[in-house]
Parts: structure tokens; C-alpha cells; sequence
């Protein structure tokens, strides 16, 4: 046995742990598998023959590939492509405008001064869907078709996939709502419980411009061996399993299913909470039902630099008009809108 350091292109958050560490673990060659996101890293133990590392890395990255990832032995120079400003900021900006147009005209509430409402969590689902957030729940779809076509059963366990994750974020969503009502947090408490949606939002927002590195560390989650945990659910064969699974990926470390939860629990209300983790839920379906059932290539047709920093300022925006409808409706600042 022996210990190798690679490093990970494509790594964006904990989710992505977790995607690494649960396909490396596949291979029988490896015996463990540390992934790291403070230098994109991936540490692994094992025994590959007469391989060199070079080759190592290549057959690594044959199995990343489809996820998006890139294995190598020397630590790539980071460049951002600031050149994909020039594309995404007039599309950017057109989205929002138009948002703030609909909102003027009376046509639709995309933009509140205190809170999110559900068209914004709904578009939120959307950018999730095919951000690296989600690409740990990706992985899972794709595994689950695999390991079940091979019995020749290709589409009832996807459709127990989807169904059980929209029922389990409606049931927790709910759950997180009454929990969050049984807590009298006051206006300070409510302010904060906003102000770190903000935040957090804020903190996705700037990972998907993918122009600061340095965000990566400070975006918050759960622990990565939680994300393991349920990765690896996808390898026990039983007809339960995807349903077990989209149950799961409510627990997944993704910053945007977490900022909706943190929104969810400042409702303090059942219907409110479950409803904000169904919409977002549904937001995230058109893309992931794509990728189960059509096939799709999440690291190849989706990870666009463009497509990222349109998402990432849209993120932004939503991210700011929350932070600043917190401070409205505790004084500090008048509000922005008035419509």
C-alpha cells in the first residue's frame, strides 16, 4: 500500500467531497480516500501495481469525468476567466431588470423587503439544480440508474428517486417550520435567522462566479461525512434504496438547501416551511429528471463558465435584497423598494 496526493479540478463545496471520496472509494485498488477542500486535494491509500502517478491520475479521472472533475499530479495555476463577464452581466442584468419590471407592473412578488417568496425559491432550485452543489445529488441519480438497468429495471426506481424527495422536503420542510415556531426568537431573532440566509446566499454566489478561491473555505455546511454516509447509500441493492436515498439528500451538504432551511425555520409555520423546501425541491426537478432519465452529461453540458456567473449574480442579487430587507424591518436602513 501506498499514499498518493492528487489534486481535484472542479471542486466547488462539501457536496463535492463527498462525491470524490464515494466513487474513489469504488475502486479496489483504494483503500482510503481523504478528500480536501481548503488546497482541492485528494489524498488516497492504496495499491496500484506498477502504475506511476501520472497514470494513476488518468484512471482516477476516467471515473471523475462524468461528474466533472479532473484529477492531476501538479496543482494547476488558477486563472479566472474574467472574459466571461462580458457575456454574463448583460444577460444578468437583463434578468433582473425584467424581475424588477414584473414586480413594478404588479404582474408577480419575485422580490419581497423582508423575506423570499416562493418564485424566488423556486428560480434559487433552478440555479441549484446544476451548480456544484448539486452535483453530489447527481452522482446519486446517475448510480441509482446504473446499478438498477442493469437488472433491466430503468424507470420505477428513478420515479421512487424523485417522489421521495419532493415528499421528504415537503414532511422536513414542515418539520423545520413547527420547530421554528416552538423557539420565540423575538425581531432580533428573526433578523438574524434572514440575515444568515443572506449571507449564505451571498457566500453561494461568490463561489459561482468562480473568481475567489479563497470563498470555498468559508461557505458553510454540514459535515462532509454525513454527505458520505448517504453517498454511499446508493450501493446497497434493495428496492427501498431510492426511496432511502432521495429521503436522504435533504441531510446533503449543499449551501442552498441549507439557506432554505435556515428561511424555512424563520416561517414557523408547517405549511410555510414544508412549502418552501417542496418549491425549491421543484425547482431542482427539471434538471435532475433530465439527467435520470435522458441521460444527460452534468459535467460536460452543464459547467459552463458563462452559465455560472449569470447564476452567481442572479444568486447575489437574491442574496442582497434579502440581507437588505433584513436590515429594513429592524430600522437600520429604509427600505429599497417601494413598489
Amino acid at each position: 500500500m501506498e499514499t498518493y496526493k492528487f489534486h481535484v479540478q472542479g471542486m466547488h463545496c462539501k457536496a463535492c467531497i463527498a462525491l470524490t471520496e464515494g466513487e474513489l472509494c469504488t475502486l479496489p485498488e483504494i483503500q482510503t480516500v481523504k478528500a480536501s477542500l481548503d488546497d482541492l486535494s485528494v489524498e488516497i491509500n492504496g495499491n496500484f501495481g506498477n502504475k506511476d502517478k501520472e497514470q494513476i491520475a488518468s484512471q482516477l479521472t476516467e471515473l471523475l469525468k462524468p461528474h466533472g472533475y479532473t484529477i492531476t499530479t501538479e496543482k494547476p495555476a488558477f486563472t479566472p476567466t474574467w472574459t466571461d463577464f462580458y457575456i454574463a452581466l448583460p444577460i444578468a442584468a437583463l434578468l433582473i431588470a425584467l424581475f424588477v419590471m414584473l414586480q413594478k407592473m404588479g404582474l408577480t412578488n419575485v422580490i419581497q423587503i423582508s423575506q423570499l417568496d416562493y418564485r424566488s425559491i423556486f428560480i434559487i432550485g433552478l440555479i441549484a439544480s446544476v451548480s456544484s452543489c448539486m452535483a453530489v445529488v447527481g452522482g446519486l441519480v446517475l448510480s441509482i440508474s446504473a446499478n438498477f438497468a442493469k437488472q433491466g429495471d430503468k424507470i420505477k426506481p428513478q420515479v421512487f428517486f424523485h417522489a421521495s424527495r419532493l415528499v421528504s422536503f415537503f414532511i422536513l420542510g414542515g418539520t423545520i417550520g413547527v420547530l421554528g415556531a416552538t423557539v420565540q426568537l423575538g425581531i432580533i431573532g428573526n433578523f438574524i435567522l434572514n440575515l444568515t440566509v443572506g449571507l449564505v446566499l451571498l457566500i453561494l454566489g461568490i463561489n459561482l462566479l468562480e473568481v475567489f478561491p479563497w470563498a470555498k473555505k468559508i461557505q458553510p455546511a454540514i459535515p462532509a461525512f454525513i454527505g458520505s454516509r448517504i453517498y454511499n447509500l446508493k450501493n446497497i441493492n434493495h428496492t427501498l434504496t431510492p426511496i432511502l436515498v432521495g429521503a436522504a439528500t435533504f441531510f446533503l451538504p449543499c449551501g442552498f438547501t441549507q439557506s432554505m432551511q435556515i428561511y424555512a425555520l424563520s416561517t414557523k409555520n408547517f405549511w410555510q416551511g414544508a412549502l418552501t423546501m417542496l418549491v425549491f425541491a421543484l425547482g431542482t426537478l427539471p434538471a435532475l429528471a433530465l439527467l435520470s432519465f435522458g441521460s444527460a452529461n452534468m459535467g460536460n453540458r452543464i459547467k459552463t463558465g458563462i452559465f455560472f456567473k449569470v447564476a452567481g449574480i442572479l444568486v447575489l442579487f437574491f442574496a442582497l435584497i434579502n440581507i437588505a430587507g433584513s436590515l429594513a424591518t429592524i430600522g437600520i436602513i429604509p427600505p429599497l423598494f417601494n413598489f
